[in-house]
């Protein structure tokens, strides 16, 4: 085991480019894939980027995510989750919370709803293609579908996704952790508002049947707010920005456009590569903390050493991918890490592959023509968020 040598830099490294990974990120770490440097909140941690250790980090539960819950810890987030999230937990407790909501997220139940998405997604797309044109993606398709779809899934009022859709949007900003902190706070006082009227007045819908559980170990009002939350940012927020970077690339590199035009079959396995080489998170994830001392890529960590790992960086390896730098829709095996990995593994993983792929199915059998109606370097992208995609995504079809 060796002991790092090097001057600790500022990470990130560089501004966040569009889609792009940053040039000093991929040749600093190339010599130092466990890497001590100075996190923008919190102090000093290791940045972990080869595909292997990363794996290892999300998975070992010698990384701890409840040690890793508060203010006081190296981040890259502006608010750190509390103790009360799922995102915030070790076993026993992430188990047992996982267990309640996990029967919603199985593949056989999100399969079921796959003809409301696409209902959804029609209805989205008519809207759209209404006019001549040409019309915002982003604004018509991208943002809407998500918010949709879980609010359904927990029972929010229709009326009250527009609040949702900013809420979780102030949640994930990088740097203002006083409105980072505040919309988690509006929103967590909107779900308590609404669970407590599901124990009241019991429902069908996922909130409900998660407030209305009289097991011997019912859940808290905390932790259901906690879920709450988690599932709203992550099925939102991800999704969303996904899907324009999905569209985005796909019409700025017209020969992918057209290869699933000739061939929707194959959306399946392009919606695997599109989210293995899509960087879409703007900096490395949560931070786990190390409890004991222990060997990482040759590289000693201590206990109570912040760790986090860079998933966009793990998806390029080459000793996982070859030709990491293409994208290529037949690939025989595409193990990414993007919905992470281990026990936290992102429980709205199946949810978020099959709104990709219904999208993505939607457009190119229903806008074969689709393309641009901006030159691609003058569109806009969202900054300063934990999740990368564009302001806006002007197209004609």
């Amino acid at each position: 085991m060796t002991a790092t040598g090097h001057e600790i830099r500022d990470y990130p490294f560089g501004p966040v480019d569009r889609l792009d990974l940053d040039p000093a990120l991929v040749e600093i770490c190339g010599e130092h894939p466990v890497l001590r440097v100075r996190l923008p909140f919190g102090g000093d941690g290791w940045l972990v980027t080869r595909y292997a250790d990363v794996r290892a980090v999300l998975s070992d539960p010698r990384f701890s995510r409840s040690a890793a819950a508060g203010d006081h810890v190296p981040r890259t987030v502006a608010v750190a989750p509390p103790p009360t999230s799922i995102m915030g937990m070790d076993p026993p407790d992430h188990t047992r919370l996982r267990r309640r909501v996990m029967r919603a997220f199985t593949v056989r139940s999100i399969d079921a709803l796959r003809p409301r998405i696409a209902e959804i997604v029609n209805d989205l797309v008519d809207t759209m293609t209404e006019g001549d044109g040409p019309a915002d993606l982003a604004a018509v398709l991208t943002w809407p579908l998500p918010i949709t779809v879980i609010c359904e899934m927990l029972g929010v009022p229709r009326a009250d996704q527009d609040r949702f859709t900013e809420w979780v949007d102030g949640l994930l900003i990088l740097d203002d952790p006083e409105r980072s902190a505040d919309a988690r706070r509006q929103l967590g006082d909107y779900l308590a508002v609404l669970i407590a009227q599901r124990r009241a007045e019991p429902t069908d819908d996922l909130l409900g049947e998660l407030a209305a559980d009289s097991g011997k170990d019912p859940l808290s009002e905390e932790e259901l707010v906690g879920l709450g939350v988690s599932l709203l940012s992550a099925g939102q927020e991800a999704t969303a920005n996904q899907i324009g970077n999905f569209v985005y690339t796909l019409l700025t590199r017209p020969a992918l456009w057209r290869e699933l035009v000739a061939d929707p079959s194959i959306v399946p396995r392009a919606v695997e590569e599109l989210s293995r080489f899509i960087p879409i998170s703007a900096t490395a994830g949560f931070t786990r903390v190390a409890t004991e001392d222990l060997e990482l890529g040759g590289q000693l960590i201590r206990a109570g050493d912040a760790v986090v790992a860079e998933l966009g960086m793990a998806n390029r390896d080459s000793a996982v991918f070859d030709r990491p730098e293409e994208i290529d829709f037949h690939r025989e095996q595409i193990p990414h890490v993007t919905f992470g990995y281990g026990i936290h593994h992102c429980l709205g993983a199946q949810l978020a592959r099959v709104e990709l792929r219904v999208v993505l199915e939607t457009l190119v059998t229903r806008l074969p023509g689709l393309r641009l109606a901006v030159p691609a370097d003058q569109l806009a992208w969202r900054t300063e968020r934990l999740i990368r995609g564009v302001a806006a995504l002007p197209v004609r079809w």
